[in-house]
């Protein structure tokens, strides 16, 4: 079964920008994961202060597999980024 992961993330005051390159960078890291079918970010048209990631995966365990392998450390570095804690969940068809 197909599973979408979208993810909600909302900027820091003035850091719009640095928030859109960095959710970007990782678009090469995302679909390079076993089981990604497809990412990408979208940036809100009347709040571009808010972000969707809307990621495609053949199951739930693949997405959670790519977390594991995630770098922690560019995590961290980008959390002065969020202007809110991100919000995530799975959806299906």
């Amino acid at each position: 079964m197909v599973v979408t992961r979208i993810n909600e993330f909302v900027a820091a005051d003035g850091k719009s920008k640095e928030l859109d390159e960095f959710l970007n960078s990782l678009i090469p890291f995302i679909s390079g994961s076993e089981g990604c079918i497809s990412c990408q970010v979208l940036t809100g048209l009347e709040d571009s202060q808010k972000f969707i990631v809307v990621e495609q995966w053949q199951s739930v365990e693949d997405h959670k597999k790519s977390l594991e392998k995630f770098p922690k450390d560019e995590m961290q570095a980008a959390m002065s980024l969020f202007g809110a804690p991100p919000k995530g969940d799975y959806y299906k068809d």
